[in-house]
């Protein structure tokens, strides 16, 4: 593949970023590879900075762990830009690459041997008193309802395309997508997901009673998440870890299938199935 210009995300906060950052520098030269870099590193290594659509990148890459490659390919998704990630963290089921494999990734990507894979992203928008329009955001992972009282244990009701479904005592909810499911929902105890599938995976955060389980829907289905009369606090909305709003008595949260995806450039045959066993059982 001619005229590759591949935009390079690194978290400079881990030292084996650091250390490495030059090492992968000099492998794009040696493949010929046109460095895309945020501003300051841009500006400190001489090499061109990104500038959105403008830079008209054929990928994009993290170096770091699954956070860095959230962030970044939440930018990509709105230009359209295919991802990977380089692992520098500590599970990495996003950034699958590990750095020893890096110059086979290059050397694929140079020779086109590649998959491009489209995932599932979820939209949220809340309806809250008082404001005209919906906030709209976007999620790779999940969207978290959570408790913003520490001291409080929150009521919640769940609509499944505008019928009550469920109601749950508990610290929150999460509502991911197949993707997603390695990460906060696995935590919370729920289901590990192939991430082709389109579905929506709601998993509660520490229920307050033991018949409470997470649930498996369809992604074309609508969420809506309400609070109950007697919940007396507001909850806090993230996606992907980000914040989003505060959740009152009277807001209506409402998360549905974005028509937009995620395209993850593939670099390995590497099945999910063996993903899996070698990320959560590699320590027994």
């Amino acid at each position: 593949m001619d005229n590759i210009r591949l935009g390079i995300f690194p978290n400079m906060s881990i030292v084996k970023v650091r250390i490495h950052f030059e090492a992968i520098l000099a492998l794009c030269r040696k493949y010929k590879i046109t460095v895309v870099l945020p501003d300051k590193l841009a500006e400190m290594y001489s090499l061109e900075p990104f500038a959105g659509r403008n830079s008209q990148l054929t990928a994009a890459v993290s170096l770091g762990g699954d956070g860095t490659f959230l962030r970044m390919a939440r930018d990509m998704v709105k230009i359209n830009v295919p991802v990977f990630g380089v692992n520098f963290g500590h599970l990495g089921f996003l950034a699958e690459i590990e750095y020893d494999t890096m110059e086979q990734a290059f050397q694929l990507l140079t020779d086109g041997r590649y998959s491009i894979e489209k995932r599932c992203l979820l939209q949220a928008q809340t309806f809250a008193e008082g404001r005209k329009t919906p906030q709209n955001e976007l999620a790779i992972n999940e969207f978290v309802a959570a408790r913003s009282n520490l001291s409080t244990t929150n009521h919640m009701e769940l609509y499944i395309n505008g019928k009550p479904s469920a109601r749950y005592a508990a610290d929150g909810l999460i509502v991911a997508t197949a993707t997603g499911s390695t990460a906060y929902s696995l935590s919370a105890g729920g289901p590990l997901v192939q991430p082709g599938m389109d579905v929506m995976v709601i998993t509660p955060i520490c229920a307050h009673s033991l018949a409470t389980r997470p649930l498996v829907i369809p992604a074309t289905e609508e969420v809506e998440i309400r609070l109950l009369p007697r919940n007396t606090s507001p909850m806090a909305l993230s996606a992907d870890g980000i914040p989003v709003c505060e959740i009152g008595q009277k807001d209506v949260v409402r998360i549905s299938k974005n028509r937009q995806f995620l395209r993850l450039l593939r670099l390995t045959d590497k099945s999910y199935y063996e993903t899996w066993q070698e990320k959560l059982i590699r320590d027994l």
